[in-house]
């Protein structure tokens, strides 16, 4: 269970990219500790340019001001790898009102003739429905490549913060399914007070990285309470994810978050670092104690997304109950992570 934090620590991260060991731990050390503690935290340090970022809002921006029959030629039910627009109300967390917000979904680019593409058994991998815009693709394509690499320095610093090889989760990083959506939240003066910009939840993946343009994201403490998480120049919200929940048994918290019913037009940007689709992920040995039974079962990694997206998304959930698409024989229910699930199990 997280703290009863009141604010998010800040981290800088430069020092995972030092040819010193001692001070690539010290900022591992110090991302352990916020993940134990919060399961969020702020990154500085980067090497992710403004400029990078300036073209992805500017190709984001343009796009959500085109014409919604226009958008809808990118309709992510159109896709046979979970890519493209995402019209409001597309998305609707169990038991939650509609948010207003509106998404473009991004994937790793895979070929048609990939050899995993054409055996079927990874729903999440395929190549993007890119709109009819070269900039856009351009500009996103970029700061996908770029928060990409970003992921994969974080991922050797949760792999000492956890006292694992630095090179531990890089075999499971062959192929990841990590999604980059770009989210556009308008402001609504007139939309109901408790109308949310998006609900309560956990991410699905390892961990996320986060840049919103303005403030309206909400992190919950472990006394229940919504804490603010407002922008900060030039840096990344990073937060624990329902995979490394499992793999540290519950050690990192998958923090349930929201956003608020929006001030001002809002722009978000996660990109969630997942790992390989079929990566089996359970309690490492380390987090379970002699005679202990693990907090999680065995899951498959990209089941676990896919299981999870389906349950939220309409075009998915129309499949279901047509008959046309099956849920994985693993699924869990949402919410199954996180203080949600903590509350769950405590209140039985």
């Amino acid at each position: 269970m997280p703290s009863n934090f009141k604010s998010l620590p800040i981290v800088d991260v430069s020092g995972l990219y030092s040819a010193d060991p001692a001070a690539r731990q010290r900022v591992a050390d110090a991302i352990g500790a916020a993940s134990r503690d919060s399961g969020f935290l702020y990154v500085v340090g980067h090497p992710i340019k403004d400029e990078t970022r300036a073209r992805l809002l500017a190709a984001t921006m343009a796009f959500f001001a085109r014409p919604a029959e226009e958008k809808m030629k990118s309709y992510i039910g159109l896709s046979k790898s979970h890519s493209g627009y995402v019209p409001p109300g597309e998305e609707v967390f169990y038991g939650q009102k509609p948010d207003r917000k509106e998404a473009f979904d991004v994937s790793l680019d895979v070929p048609e003739d990939d050899p995993d593409v054409v055996s079927g058994r990874t729903p999440m991998l395929g190549p993007v429905q890119w709109p009819d815009d070269a900039e856009f693709k351009a500009a996103v394509g970029g700061y996908y490549a770029e928060v990409a690499d970003l992921a994969r320095t974080l991922f050797r610093g949760f792999a000492l913060a956890l006292d694992l090889p630095e090179t531990y989760f890089e075999a499971y990083l062959k192929k990841p399914p990590s999604q980059l959506r770009l989210i556009h939240y308008p402001f609504a003066p007139d939309a109901p007070a408790d109308e949310p910009g998006i609900g309560a939840h956990t991410d699905y993946e390892c961990f996320t990285i986060l840049w919103p343009t303005a403030p309206g994201l909400e992190v919950m403490n472990g006394a229940g309470e919504w804490i603010d998480a407002p922008p900060i120049d030039g840096g990344f919200v990073i937060n624990i994810g329902d995979m490394m929940e499992a793999w540290t048994n519950g050690t990192f918290v998958a923090t349930s978050h929201r956003v608020r019913k929006v001030k001002e037009e809002r722009y978000s940007f996660p990109y969630f670092a997942a790992c390989d689709y079929h990566t089996l992920v359970e309690p490492l040995p380390q987090f379970v104690s002699p005679g202990e039974k693990p907090k999680f079962e065995p899951l498959v990694a990209g089941d676990h997304l896919l299981a999870q997206t389906a349950q939220t998304f309409q075009y998915l959930k129309k499949r279901i109950d047509a008959g046309t698409f099956k849920l994985p024989e693993s699924a869990r229910k949402l919410s199954s992570f996180g203080q949600e699930a903590i509350h769950a199990s405590t209140d039985r």
